[in-house]
Protein backbone atom coordinates (compact mmCIF):
# COMPACT_ATOMS: atom_id res chain seq x y z
CA UNK A 1 0.00 0.00 0.00
CA UNK A 2 1.52 3.09 -0.74
CA UNK A 3 2.19 5.49 2.16
CA UNK A 4 0.57 8.92 2.93
CA UNK A 5 2.16 11.74 3.77
CA UNK A 6 2.88 14.04 6.59
CA UNK A 7 2.49 17.54 6.15
CA UNK A 8 3.96 19.72 8.67
CA UNK A 9 1.62 22.71 8.88
CA UNK A 10 2.52 26.41 10.90
CA UNK A 11 -0.60 27.89 12.64
CA UNK A 12 -0.96 31.38 13.98
CA UNK A 13 1.02 32.43 16.81
CA UNK A 14 -1.63 34.63 18.35
CA UNK A 15 -3.80 36.51 15.69
CA UNK A 16 -6.20 33.82 13.99
CA UNK A 17 -5.70 35.58 10.90
CA UNK A 18 -1.89 34.81 10.09
CA UNK A 19 -2.70 31.43 8.57
CA UNK A 20 -1.68 30.68 4.88
CA UNK A 21 -4.21 29.45 2.38
CA UNK A 22 -2.52 26.51 1.96
CA UNK A 23 -2.37 25.69 5.09
CA UNK A 24 -5.90 25.73 5.33
CA UNK A 25 -6.41 23.55 1.94
CA UNK A 26 -4.26 21.40 3.63
CA UNK A 27 -6.50 20.97 7.04
CA UNK A 28 -9.53 20.10 4.61
CA UNK A 29 -7.96 17.60 2.33
CA UNK A 30 -6.12 15.63 5.35
CA UNK A 31 -7.38 12.88 6.72
CA UNK A 32 -6.10 13.48 10.56
CA UNK A 33 -4.41 16.09 12.36
CA UNK A 34 -1.86 15.23 14.55
CA UNK A 35 -1.95 18.44 17.42
CA UNK A 36 -0.25 19.39 20.58
CA UNK A 37 -3.25 20.55 22.58
CA UNK A 38 -6.47 19.49 20.58
CA UNK A 39 -8.60 21.74 22.45
CA UNK A 40 -6.15 24.54 21.25
CA UNK A 41 -6.24 23.54 17.68
CA UNK A 42 -10.29 22.84 18.17
CA UNK A 43 -10.92 26.64 18.35
CA UNK A 44 -8.57 27.50 14.94
CA UNK A 45 -10.72 24.34 13.33
CA UNK A 46 -14.18 25.81 14.72
CA UNK A 47 -13.00 29.29 13.45
CA UNK A 48 -12.52 28.12 10.09
CA UNK A 49 -15.47 25.64 10.09
CA UNK A 50 -13.00 22.42 9.24
CA UNK A 51 -14.23 19.20 10.95
CA UNK A 52 -11.43 16.98 11.10
CA UNK A 53 -10.50 13.78 13.67
CA UNK A 54 -7.52 15.07 16.08
CA UNK A 55 -4.74 13.36 17.45
CA UNK A 56 -3.17 14.24 20.45
CA UNK A 57 0.46 14.30 20.05
CA UNK A 58 2.60 16.35 22.63
CA UNK A 59 5.97 16.33 24.56
CA UNK A 60 4.48 13.48 27.02
CA UNK A 61 3.27 11.12 24.67
CA UNK A 62 5.33 11.83 21.23
CA UNK A 63 7.15 8.52 22.02
CA UNK A 64 3.68 6.16 22.00
CA UNK A 65 1.65 8.32 20.13
CA UNK A 66 4.33 8.93 17.27
CA UNK A 67 4.29 5.34 16.52
CA UNK A 68 0.84 5.27 16.08
CA UNK A 69 0.95 8.22 13.61
CA UNK A 70 3.20 6.33 11.65
CA UNK A 71 1.20 3.69 11.76
CA UNK A 72 -1.73 5.57 10.39
CA UNK A 73 0.28 7.05 7.57
CA UNK A 74 1.58 3.33 6.39
CA UNK A 75 -1.68 2.55 5.99
CA UNK A 76 -2.09 5.56 3.62
CA UNK A 77 -3.91 8.47 5.20
CA UNK A 78 -2.79 11.73 5.06
CA UNK A 79 -1.52 13.91 8.36
CA UNK A 80 -1.19 17.07 9.26
CA UNK A 81 1.12 18.25 12.30
CA UNK A 82 0.46 20.94 14.19
CA UNK A 83 1.63 22.68 17.38
CA UNK A 84 -0.54 25.40 19.66
CA UNK A 85 1.34 28.11 17.84
CA UNK A 86 3.97 28.75 15.17
CA UNK A 87 6.26 25.86 13.59
CA UNK A 88 6.00 21.92 14.93
CA UNK A 89 9.59 21.14 15.79
CA UNK A 90 10.44 24.85 16.55
CA UNK A 91 10.17 24.37 20.58
CA UNK A 92 7.60 22.34 20.40
CA UNK A 93 6.74 18.47 19.13
CA UNK A 94 7.43 17.75 15.95
CA UNK A 95 11.49 16.80 15.21
CA UNK A 96 11.19 13.12 16.18
CA UNK A 97 7.83 11.87 14.10
CA UNK A 98 9.64 13.85 10.83
CA UNK A 99 12.64 11.49 11.86
CA UNK A 100 10.43 8.56 12.29
CA UNK A 101 8.71 8.96 9.03
CA UNK A 102 11.86 9.16 6.75
CA UNK A 103 13.26 6.49 8.09
CA UNK A 104 10.09 4.76 6.85
CA UNK A 105 10.42 6.33 3.50
CA UNK A 106 7.17 8.08 4.86
CA UNK A 107 6.46 11.12 2.38
CA UNK A 108 6.87 14.28 4.59
CA UNK A 109 6.69 18.07 3.43
CA UNK A 110 5.93 21.78 4.89
CA UNK A 111 3.58 24.00 5.25
CA UNK A 112 5.33 27.09 5.94
CA UNK A 113 4.23 29.85 8.05
CA UNK A 114 4.67 32.33 11.47
CA UNK A 115 7.22 31.36 13.47
CA UNK A 116 7.76 33.36 17.24
CA UNK A 117 11.35 33.87 16.58
CA UNK A 118 11.96 35.34 13.51
CA UNK A 119 9.25 37.29 13.69
CA UNK A 120 10.89 38.76 16.69
CA UNK A 121 13.80 39.00 15.58
CA UNK A 122 12.93 41.17 12.59
CA UNK A 123 10.56 43.70 14.84
CA UNK A 124 13.24 44.10 17.33
CA UNK A 125 15.65 46.25 14.93
CA UNK A 126 18.43 44.19 16.11
CA UNK A 127 21.22 42.76 13.68
CA UNK A 128 19.34 40.03 11.50
CA UNK A 129 21.89 39.15 8.98
CA UNK A 130 23.30 36.40 11.23
CA UNK A 131 21.48 35.08 14.11
CA UNK A 132 21.48 32.07 16.67
CA UNK A 133 18.46 30.89 18.26
CA UNK A 134 18.68 28.80 21.31
CA UNK A 135 14.74 28.30 22.82
CA UNK A 136 14.65 27.96 26.03
CA UNK A 137 17.12 27.81 28.28
CA UNK A 138 17.79 25.38 30.51
CA UNK A 139 15.76 24.94 34.47
CA UNK A 140 18.69 23.72 36.02
CA UNK A 141 21.06 26.69 37.22
CA UNK A 142 24.21 25.01 36.65
CA UNK A 143 23.50 23.61 33.58
CA UNK A 144 22.04 26.87 32.23
CA UNK A 145 24.87 28.96 33.13
CA UNK A 146 27.17 26.13 31.25
CA UNK A 147 24.96 27.34 28.23
CA UNK A 148 25.46 31.00 28.68
CA UNK A 149 29.25 30.68 28.93
CA UNK A 150 29.02 29.00 25.96
CA UNK A 151 27.14 31.87 24.46
CA UNK A 152 29.30 34.95 26.19
CA UNK A 153 31.46 35.65 23.00
CA UNK A 154 29.03 34.45 20.45
CA UNK A 155 28.45 37.42 18.23
CA UNK A 156 25.52 36.89 16.27
CA UNK A 157 22.57 37.59 17.82
CA UNK A 158 20.93 35.44 20.27
CA UNK A 159 17.20 34.77 20.29
CA UNK A 160 15.59 33.17 23.26
CA UNK A 161 12.39 31.88 24.62
CA UNK A 162 10.95 32.96 28.02
CA UNK A 163 8.00 32.44 30.39
CA UNK A 164 7.05 35.48 32.18
CA UNK A 165 7.69 33.84 35.83
CA UNK A 166 10.76 33.41 34.84
CA UNK A 167 12.25 36.94 32.85
CA UNK A 168 13.39 38.69 35.96
CA UNK A 169 15.88 35.59 36.89
CA UNK A 170 16.59 35.40 33.10
CA UNK A 171 17.59 38.80 32.92
CA UNK A 172 19.47 38.84 36.06
CA UNK A 173 21.80 36.00 35.22
CA UNK A 174 22.22 37.13 31.39
CA UNK A 175 23.67 40.37 32.62
CA UNK A 176 25.71 38.54 35.45
CA UNK A 177 26.72 36.25 32.21
CA UNK A 178 26.91 38.47 29.29
CA UNK A 179 27.73 42.15 31.01
CA UNK A 180 25.33 45.32 29.85
CA UNK A 181 24.33 44.82 26.30
CA UNK A 182 21.50 45.62 24.27
CA UNK A 183 18.38 43.65 24.28
CA UNK A 184 14.57 43.65 23.23
CA UNK A 185 11.97 41.86 25.09
CA UNK A 186 9.12 40.92 22.63
CA UNK A 187 5.89 40.05 24.28
CA UNK A 188 2.72 39.37 23.29
CA UNK A 189 3.54 38.65 18.98
CA UNK A 190 0.43 39.72 17.01
CA UNK A 191 -1.84 40.01 19.75
CA UNK A 192 -3.86 42.81 21.13
CA UNK A 193 -1.22 43.92 23.86
CA UNK A 194 1.91 43.38 21.47
CA UNK A 195 4.59 45.14 23.07
CA UNK A 196 8.63 45.63 21.88
CA UNK A 197 11.13 47.26 24.56
CA UNK A 198 14.49 47.36 23.55
CA UNK A 199 17.09 49.04 25.85
CA UNK A 200 20.43 47.47 27.96
CA UNK A 201 19.92 44.55 30.27
CA UNK A 202 20.77 46.43 33.21
CA UNK A 203 18.06 49.11 32.21
CA UNK A 204 15.39 46.34 30.81
CA UNK A 205 15.90 44.26 34.55
CA UNK A 206 15.20 47.40 36.55
CA UNK A 207 12.22 48.00 34.52
CA UNK A 208 10.46 44.23 34.93
CA UNK A 209 11.43 44.82 38.47
CA UNK A 210 8.92 47.04 38.64
CA UNK A 211 6.84 45.88 36.28
CA UNK A 212 5.86 42.12 36.48
CA UNK A 213 5.74 40.37 32.58
CA UNK A 214 2.60 38.93 31.57
CA UNK A 215 2.31 36.81 28.10
CA UNK A 216 4.69 35.03 25.56
CA UNK A 217 7.93 36.45 25.81
CA UNK A 218 10.75 36.59 23.08
CA UNK A 219 14.32 37.95 24.14
CA UNK A 220 16.29 39.37 21.03
CA UNK A 221 20.20 39.95 22.60
CA UNK A 222 22.81 41.88 20.80
CA UNK A 223 25.51 39.68 20.00
CA UNK A 224 28.81 40.16 21.12
CA UNK A 225 31.48 43.07 20.53
CA UNK A 226 35.05 42.16 21.63
CA UNK A 227 36.21 45.91 20.89
CA UNK A 228 33.34 47.42 23.00
CA UNK A 229 34.42 47.36 26.49
CA UNK A 230 31.03 47.56 27.88
CA UNK A 231 30.04 44.38 26.82
CA UNK A 232 33.34 42.71 28.96
CA UNK A 233 32.96 38.79 29.44
CA UNK A 234 33.52 37.81 33.39
CA UNK A 235 34.96 34.28 33.96
CA UNK A 236 33.59 34.44 36.94
CA UNK A 237 30.08 35.51 39.07
CA UNK A 238 29.21 38.53 40.37
CA UNK A 239 28.84 36.07 43.88
CA UNK A 240 32.25 34.83 43.09
CA UNK A 241 33.51 38.18 42.58
CA UNK A 242 32.79 39.44 45.41
CA UNK A 243 33.56 36.70 47.48
CA UNK A 244 37.10 36.63 45.85
CA UNK A 245 37.43 40.62 47.02
CA UNK A 246 36.09 39.80 50.52
CA UNK A 247 39.12 36.90 51.26
CA UNK A 248 41.34 39.28 49.67
CA UNK A 249 40.70 41.98 52.64
CA UNK A 250 37.89 43.85 51.65
CA UNK A 251 34.24 44.22 54.06
CA UNK A 252 31.37 43.28 51.95
CA UNK A 253 30.16 46.75 51.50
CA UNK A 254 33.32 47.80 49.81
CA UNK A 255 33.73 44.35 47.73
CA UNK A 256 29.79 45.29 46.40
CA UNK A 257 31.39 48.74 45.78
CA UNK A 258 34.59 47.84 43.50
CA UNK A 259 32.39 45.21 41.80
CA UNK A 260 29.70 47.36 40.74
CA UNK A 261 32.07 50.38 39.86
CA UNK A 262 33.92 47.61 37.58
CA UNK A 263 31.05 46.23 36.10
CA UNK A 264 28.94 49.41 35.64
CA UNK A 265 25.97 48.12 37.57
CA UNK A 266 24.20 50.01 40.95
CA UNK A 267 24.95 48.70 43.45
CA UNK A 268 21.73 47.33 44.85
CA UNK A 269 21.85 45.60 42.13
CA UNK A 270 24.70 43.62 42.69
CA UNK A 271 23.51 43.24 45.83
CA UNK A 272 20.08 41.91 44.72
CA UNK A 273 22.10 39.65 42.90
CA UNK A 274 24.05 38.20 46.26
CA UNK A 275 20.71 37.57 47.81
CA UNK A 276 19.34 35.93 44.58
Amino acid sequence: MKPGKLYICATPIGNMEDITLRVLRTLKEVDYIAAEDTRHTLKLLNHYGINKPLVSYHQHNQQKRGGYIIELLERGHDIALVSDSGMPGISDPGTQLVAMARERDIPVTIVPGPTACVSALVLSGLNAERFVFEGFLPKTKKVREQRLGQLKEEERTIVLYEAPHRLVATLEVLLDKLGNRKIAVVRELTKIYEEVLVMNLQDMLLFFQQHPPKGEIVLVIEGFKAQDSKTRVWDVSVQDQVKQYMEEGLDKKEAIKRVAKERGLPKNQVYKMLIT
